[in-house]
């Protein structure tokens, strides 16, 4: 029962902390650090790349590293596209959709194919990674890519744990209510930064 309280306790205080959202400008700083540093201060990014690892914890089976790999590898396509000067419209309503797409489908426990889920996190990363190369300007793009790579992998990763680590500690279906609240609350965030709130 403590233990339960202590989780609880946790999850709300993170969920109510608001770190201060801002980067190193990719244009002067085209580096592994500001790459790493790029999804790490963004809301959009964060709640997407935590909602991509949510869902595919609720997915398991392959799906747990297949999801997250999909989205990588695709946001880079997106990203070498945006280099290439390859024009992409609409790719902030997309990525803000993004956020409230896949915490929905975490809150619902959509049980799609695995290719399935790819494809969709697919389409989303593509728009980030996009994005990505749209703000680097002239330096560094090799380095700037594996730092916001690492990064995104690393924000995938906290999804899955967090999915995973709810689903242990409060256990079976509740567990899964849980996890699924997570992903609920992820795209209330989501609609909540395409308001302007």
């Amino acid at each position: 029962m403590i233990r339960n309280r202590l989780a609880i306790s946790a999850f709300v205080f993170l969920a109510a902390t608001a770190p201060a959202f801002a980067h190193l400008d990719p244009g002067e700083h085209g580096s592994f650090a500001a790459g790493f540093s790029h999804p790490l201060f963004g809301a959009d990014h964060i709640l997407a790349m935590v909602a991509v690892g949510l869902w595919a914890a609720l997915l398991g089976g392959r799906a747990l590293w297949q999801v997250p790999v999909a989205f990588v590898g695709t946001m880079m396509l997106g990203f070498a596209a945006a280099l290439f000067g390859a024009p992409l419209p609409f790719v902030e309503p997309v990525i803000l959709a993004s956020v409230v797409v896949i915490g929905l489908a975490a809150a619902a426990a959509l049980k799609v194919p695995t290719p399935a889920a790819m494809a969709m996190v697919g389409f989303f990363a593509f728009f980030h990674g996009h994005a990505h190369g749209g703000e680097l300007g002239e330096a560094g793009a090799a380095s700037f890519m594996i730092g916001f790579a690492l990064a995104t992998a690393f924000l995938h990763l906290a999804g899955v744990v967090i999915g995973l680590g709810l689903g242990r500690v409060f256990g079976g279906q509740l567990g899964q209510m849980v996890t699924r609240g997570a992903g609920g609350l992820t795209a209330l965030a989501g609609l909540w930064l395409a308001l302007g709130a």
